[in-house]
């Protein structure tokens, strides 16, 4: 688009600012509201495509809706020529990329501002159903103030969904592209959190994780390699610090953030001391889970012994009688008396042995010890040792255990149970937490009153709107039903102040025609007065109220005073009578003949009258006439109150009198 190009009659191109896939970015002035924007228009190979001019036109309206300090606002959406274009805020700085070059190594604190500032643009963004898809440096601005701002909310969905591929564009977002997005599938707002991690890996790194020759071996990487340690690069990096990249950049989205919000949350306190000895992040999808095998029970060993006892009993019941045939009466009588005996004695060690057997195979009683307090793998070990099993795990909330930890055991401590009875436990979910409330449209004191009192922080944050009513919410950063705990969550709501209000402008020297239109185009009432003045031309403001700066809003009464220019003093005309004298000459005539007679005659005096007032100067003869004796004239002259008039009398080129005329 040529320089000097003017969209809807009130852009008028300046200047390139850069682009990308879909569209070019030019810089521009806004005729009618003076001031800078930048306008994106969508390249010309997409101009034919219908399906991205929808969409493109519907992610900008989407777009508009994004109200937050850390998003590049949109003020107009529009088509000229077949140029679809969005007019959006200018941020005069550098993109993020060019800033990590130009500054790299960043301060940890300097990193986490900024990625503060980013994370709760996202999740303003995710809070109103926008998924970035998009996010890289490259989409990130920042001002010469340090203010974060990101841009291309939604315009990346119109890219991802056309056939037309951009190369270019394509190799600059597959650095930062979610493992999810790399095979093809959907992104959710857990892809915009991959994203993320890795734009605070290249903060703190100074590049991206993975490279390659091809857009295609990068993602590949994406979702076959686990990202490098940053601590690899830099060790003094807190190890709190790297486990937001770790959990952000997890291959499964089970073992990501479940929001923006949370992982804004975990970096606030990624730099304290209380972190300090913290263990790195291991993604839960690595670990194998132990699993505990139920014991095989001992079964017929009684039934068996007693068969065998019985079998015994029999053979040897069978060889005393085969012995007792070839001996005497008496002889078979005391051996009989003697097998019997043994019988019985052998009888009697079979019937302890067996009871020794059913003794010792027997679960024991055994009492359920203290296992409140400790973790899982503690009890485990605990119950182990006391020949107890685990059993069923549940979950509950618990103010006073830590997350993680055993809140009771059923059976309860110092109960009696049996050897290998599964012993229940109950695990600490953290702090008891509430489904955080929608209190858009809500008064914003009686809404922190009421959350004050549950130990929510409450922040306030104030924004002009033309819709909502002064002191009422706007927006919250805590999404609906997000279960939170009050005494460890900090809420920022977006109060309206009301109606916008701009500055007044100075006027003075603006004509007519401009203080109408200034009037116009900011719903004001204007009401102008005119006067008299010697210093403004005519025309031109004189004077305004409210003075310069002023904040006013849309209704406001405002007055100009516009210059008529220098009063006009009326004239009156002063006559004055002057005499004028004669002064006498002769002059001699002759014949010609020396004897002819001679005779005198009286010359005329040539008079000639200057005057100076309204109407002549005093360098312009004003009359001019001849006398031949003392005359008496009368001279008019045209003069304002206060003004003194002149004259000069001149007779034969000799100046007999000067004087000044007042009224």
């Amino acid at each position: 688009m040529e320089m000097g190009t003017k969209l809807n009659g009130r852009y008028k191109i300046t200047g390139t600012v850069g682009g990308g896939g879909m569209a070019h970015v030019y810089l521009a002035h806004d005729l009618i509201l003076d001031r800078d924007v930048a306008v994106k228009v969508l390249r010309y190979d997409f101009r034919d495509d219908q399906d991205t001019i929808r969409r493109f036109k519907r992610e900008a309206l989407a777009a508009t809706e994004l109200v937050h300090p850390n998003i590049v606002s949109v003020y107009d959406i529009g088509e000229e020529n077949n140029n679809q274009y969005i007019v959006m805020e200018y941020v005069k700085g550098m993109d993020l990329k060019k800033y990590i070059h130009a500054n790299f190594p960043i301060p940890y604190q300097k990193v986490t501002d900024i990625m503060n500032q980013v994370l709760s643009a996202v999740n303003a963004a995710h809070h109103n159903r926008i998924i970035h898809r998009d996010l890289k440096p490259q989409n990130i601005l920042i001002d010469e103030s340090g203010v974060v701002k990101i841009t291309d909310f939604g315009i990346a969905v119109a890219l991802s969904q056309t056939s037309i591929t951009q190369t270019n564009s394509l190799l600059g977002s597959v650095h930062y592209l979610s493992p999810e997005q790399a095979r093809g599938g959907m992104a959710t707002n857990q892809s915009d959190v991959y994203s993320l991690g890795i734009i605070l890996y290249e903060l703190l790194t100074g590049h991206v994780p993975f490279d390659g020759e091809s857009a295609v071996s990068i993602a590949l990487k994406h979702f076959q390699e686990t990202v490098p340690s940053v601590k690899k690069y830099d060790q003094r990096i807190p190890q709190a610090l790297e486990n937001v990249v770790l959990k952000a950049t997890a291959k499964e989205v089970a073992d990501r953030y479940t929001s923006v919000y949370e992982m804004q949350n975990d970096l606030t306190s990624a730099l304290s001391a209380d972190r300090r000895d913290e263990p790195k992040y291991t993604p839960s999808s690595m670990m194998e889970t132990t699993k505990v095998l139920e014991p095989i029970p001992v079964a017929g060993i009684i039934s068996k012994g007693e068969a065998k006892t019985k079998g015994n009993q029999q053979s040897d019941s069978k060889q005393l009688k085969n012995n007792t045939k070839s001996d005497e009466v008496q002889m078979k009588k005391n051996k009989r008396r003697k097998v019997l005996l043994w019988i019985l004695l052998a009888l009697s060690l079979l019937s302890v042995g067996v009871f020794f057997i059913i003794a010792n195979s027997a679960p024991k009683d055994v009492n359920v010890p203290n296992i409140t307090d400790m973790t899982e793998n503690e009890a485990t070990k605990v119950l182990s040792e006391k020949k107890l099993l685990l059993g069923k795990i549940t979950k509950e909330a618990n103010n006073e255990i830590e997350e993680g930890h055993i809140i009771r055991s059923k059976p309860e401590m110092g109960l009696s149970v049996k050897e290998n009875t599964p012993i229940d436990i109950v695990l600490s979910s953290g702090e008891k937490t509430v489904e955080f409330l929608d209190y858009t449209g809500k008064s914003y004191e009686e809404v922190r009153v009421e959350l004050s009192e549950q130990n929510f922080t409450v922040k306030r944050e104030d924004q002009s709107n033309d819709t909502v009513d002064s002191g009422l919410i706007i927006s919250q950063d805590i999404n609906e039903n997000e279960e939170v705990n009050p005494k460890d969550t900090t809420v920022t709501f977006t109060v309206s102040t009301g109606q916008a209000g701009f500055e007044m402008r100075d006027l003075i020297g603006y004509s007519e025609k401009s203080v109408r239109d200034y009037v116009n185009d900011n719903g004001l009432n204007g009401t102008i007065i005119k006067e008299y003045s010697n210093e403004v031309a005519e025309g031109q403001v004189l004077s305004q109220n409210p003075a310069k700066g002023t904040v006013l809003y849309g209704g406001a009464d405002i007055s100009v005073v516009i210059s008529q220019g220098p009063e006009a003093i009326l004239a009156k005309t002063v006559s004055k009578k002057i005499a004028v004298s004669y002064e006498e000459s002769e002059e001699t005539n002759s014949s010609g003949n020396s004897d002819e007679s001679k005779e005198s005659q009286l010359i005329p005096n040539s008079i000639t009258i200057y005057i100076e007032d309204q109407e002549h100067n005093l360098g312009t003869v004003y009359q001019q006439f001849e006398i031949s004796e003392d005359t008496e004239i009368e001279l008019d002259f045209v003069l304002q109150e206060g003004e003194k008039g002149r004259y000069k009398i001149v007779r034969d080129g000799e100046t007999i009198e000067e004087d000044e005329v007042t009224p």
